[in-house]
């Protein structure tokens, strides 16, 4: 299945017109997306809650770690770099941090308010190797700018 996202960006924009509230934006989003593909294993936020600390945020799948710091794995990393990671095999990443066994792939997205400051990442592991392109991440990057450029936390 590919995702077609520009329905999924109409629909998050629909879903989402007027809220503010970081929380619902995030839970919103993470509905929409987990659905939008079976790729996608585990979809959800590490929220920025302290200095350098990230904790879970909502999310669709199963568990997923309750604290990541930023100096720990893929999360930590795109947080610390405030740069995308796409990462097609969790077990060659330097500091993956394995909530799931069954991941084999990951992509992570820094999430920034309209001040430009890191709220969150926006995490999607698969349970396949090698299952996300520098296309689903564009794509993803768009739609979370878009969301939550009016977004207080």
């Amino acid at each position: 299945m590919t995702v077609d996202y520009p329905t999924l960006s109409k629909t998050i924009a629909s879903l989402t017109e007027g809220e503010t509230d970081a929380v619902a934006l995030m839970a919103t989003v993470a509905c929409e997306v987990h659905h939008a593909d079976d790729r996608f294993d585990w979809t959800g936020f590490y929220r920025v809650t302290a200095p350098e600390m990230l904790k879970i945020g909502p999310y669709q799948g199963g568990h997923g770690c309750l604290v990541i710091p930023f100096s720990r794995g893929v999360c930590g990393a795109a947080a610390r770099s405030g740069q995308t990671q796409l990462v097609p095999d969790v077990d060659a990443f330097p500091g993956h941090i394995a909530c799931a066994s069954s991941t084999r792939s990951e992509l992570v997205i820094p999430v920034r308010d309209g001040s430009g400051r890191l709220i969150a990442v926006f995490d999607i592991d698969s349970d396949r190797p090698d299952a996300f392109t520098t296309a689903d991440a564009e794509a993803l990057e768009e739609i979370l700018a878009r969301t939550f450029a009016a977004a207080r936390t």
